[in-house]
């Protein structure tokens, strides 16, 4: 793998203009996963020590840190991120805070799955973060109360060793543990500030939850389909098109640069296993002036099959929903939806059920 680049101590003092002029980073070989701790999966902060300066919350705000500053509150420098107070020792004699002193947040992932990945961003904590962070993973089923992820019955797995970070920069990390997690726990020692927290892997849903849906949408993120290619992702990322929801905007879909040639553009997606795909969706919400003109969809069993169209090349209408049932059921394991010339869609959704047997 890929030696990533990592940042110790402090950063400069901020002296004015772009505070993300000196921020720290690195290429990290894992981003090209889905973040398992996006808000916009389900993702949550469940429980944290401390929250004094900022709160826990800001650890999963989509986009990256902003910082204003001259914006302060009655308890001090206001923070895009999660802020403890200032730990103390034990007395006058010994006022350091002990060696294994920490603050910890507890993180609910959006999408359970095997993590590959996780980004500790320090991004305006400057003088204020961590000198150390780690990450422990745990599975546990159902919906856990902070007490009971913190109970002794549950065992923890070391994501992240106990390692230094930097201030103001993203402190990335490749995991190569395989299991599948359902929270995190992120320490930071002694005290400090963390602007964002990104974990990225790999969806593993529950089978037994897919099994009792029956018929469900076979290619959603949040149950195991993913993006495996795309010509295109200058305005928007393909793998908007199979989030949760309905688009709220139009960055919320996928968007592509206007072509000055003869060609199309296209998403190719891997399925959430063998399926039989008996209805699909097309929506187009936001997309007004920028939607695409038409669109196919074509699908293949396994990774050798041949592609066949299931829906041919179909007008699209802006900001519309478009829904389609088949003729008869496609087995498929890998679906591609074709968009002519260019332009948008926000979401893809293909109803079907599982066959029971792996692609």
């Amino acid at each position: 793998m890929t030696a990533i680049e990592s940042f110790t101590g402090d950063a400069p003092p901020y002296s004015g203009g772009d505070p993300y002029a000196d921020y720290r980073t690195a290429d990290l070989p894992f981003t090209h996963h889905v973040d398992l701790a996006d808000r916009r999966l389900g993702a949550g902060v469940v429980a944290a020590n401390d929250e004094f300066f900022a709160p826990r919350e800001n650890l999963l705000l989509p986009g990256r840190a902003e910082f204003d500053p001259g914006r302060f509150g009655h308890k001090g420098k206001i923070m895009d991120g999660w802020e403890t107070r200032r730990r103390r020792g034990t007395s006058a004699a010994h006022p350091w805070p002990a060696d294994e002193d920490h603050d910890w947040a507890l993180i609910r992932l959006g999408a359970p799955g095997v993590v590959r990945g996780i980004v500790v961003d320090t991004a305006h904590f400057r003088g204020n973060h961590p000198r150390a962070v780690s990450v422990q993973g745990t599975s546990v089923a159902g919906s856990p109360s902070p007490e009971e992820l913190l109970s002794d019955d549950v065992t923890w797995t070391t994501l992240v060793p106990r390692t230094p970070v930097g201030g103001h920069a993203a402190n990335g990390f490749a995991v190569t543990d395989g299991q599948r997690f359902t929270h995190l726990r992120l320490k930071q020692y002694p005290d400090g500030g963390i602007a964002r927290l990104r974990v990225y892997g790999e969806v593993v849903p529950d089978p037994e939850w897919l099994a009792a849906l029956g018929t469900f949408d076979v290619v959603a993120l949040e149950n195991g389909g993913r993006v495996e290619d795309a010509s295109d992702r200058f305005y928007a990322p393909a793998v908007n098109t199979i989030r949760p929801g309905r688009s709220r905007r139009m960055d919320d879909g996928w968007e592509t640069r206007r072509r000055r040639d003869r060609g199309h553009d296209w998403i190719r997606y891997r399925l959430t296993g063998r399926a039989r795909i008996r209805a699909l969706e097309i929506d187009t919400a936001y997309l007004k002036g920028n939607s695409a003109g038409w669109a196919s969809v074509s699908v293949k069993d396994g990774d050798d099959g041949d592609w066949r169209e299931i829906l041919p090349r179909t007008r699209l209408q802006p900001d519309t929903g478009h829904r389609f049932v088949l003729p008869a059921p496609a087995t498929a394991t890998h679906a591609r939806v074709d968009i002519h010339p260019d332009g948008g869609i926000a979401r893809l959704r293909l109803f079907g059920s599982l066959t029971g047997q792996n692609g």
